[in-house]
């Protein structure tokens, strides 16, 4: 039996009529072969995509170097994630500021309409509360309905499910929600505030929201807004 680890020539020495498959296929089980035969590695010549050609050591480089710019792409995005996760962040940390200060339940209402709609750059808000309190403004953002869930059909899956849901909207949702401005709202964020209503966030633009979009951010709106709300039982 022949030993390969002490020559590594003998596995091809024994073959006669070698094919380009085979010599490639033993120099993957032997990457260490172009050390054995330090002239062979700088007498190979690869092609380039220009048409002219250069050594193996020019080749590793510029493979090096297209992998380094790729890992510096990447790198740029994720720092580019990581400073929109921060702003986010410090958006829902001020929103929840405002609904502690908020002492009265217009004040919490208010300050989640003013929000939304300043803080996170949002086209269209709507926020909907199961119960009716003559202290509530008369808003176009604001329904009052002290039916509850019930009176919302389109939205009986949503409130079951009981999760932010985004994208684009039926159209019976956007009628219910935003009335003759449905027409506007291209894409869409629905939140369920615990038992006491909803929140809608509409866009003019059809990719601000989608449904591959991460919802972390939008629970923690939709818990901070229940949250403030439970303190003004009906």
């Amino acid at each position: 039996m022949l030993n390969t680890d002490e020559d590594p020539m003998s596995e091809l020495s024994v073959k006669d009529g070698l094919t380009a498959m085979e010599v490639a296929s033993y120099l993957r089980r032997h990457p260490e072969f172009l050390n054995e035969f330090p002239d062979i590695a700088l007498a190979l010549v690869l092609p380039r995509e220009q048409g002219s050609a250069a050594s193996l050591a020019s080749y590793q480089l510029d493979v090096l170097r297209d992998k380094n710019r790729d890992l510096g792409r990447r790198l740029h995005e994720l720092i580019e994630i990581a400073h929109e996760n921060e702003t986010l962040m410090v958006r829902v940390h001020t929103l929840t500021l405002a609904l502690m200060r908020a002492k009265t339940l217009p004040e919490t209402a208010s300050s989640v309409a003013a929000a939304l709609t300043e803080d996170f750059n949002t086209d269209l808000v709507r926020l909907v509360l199961f119960r009716a309190d003559p202290d509530l403004p008369a808003a176009e953002w604001l329904i009052a309905e002290p039916s509850g869930a019930a009176a919302f059909p389109a939205f009986t899956e949503f409130f079951k499910r009981a999760e932010p849901l985004c994208g684009r909207l039926q159209q019976d949702k956007l009628d219910t929600l935003f009335g003759a401005k449905a027409v506007e709202v291209h894409s869409a964020v629905l939140l369920p505030i615990g038992s006491v209503g909803m929140l809608a966030v509409g866009s003019h633009d059809a990719n601000r929201f989608h449904p591959g979009m991460g919802t972390v951010f939008l629970k923690l709106i939709g818990e901070a807004v229940s949250t403030a709300l439970a303190r003004f039982p009906r």
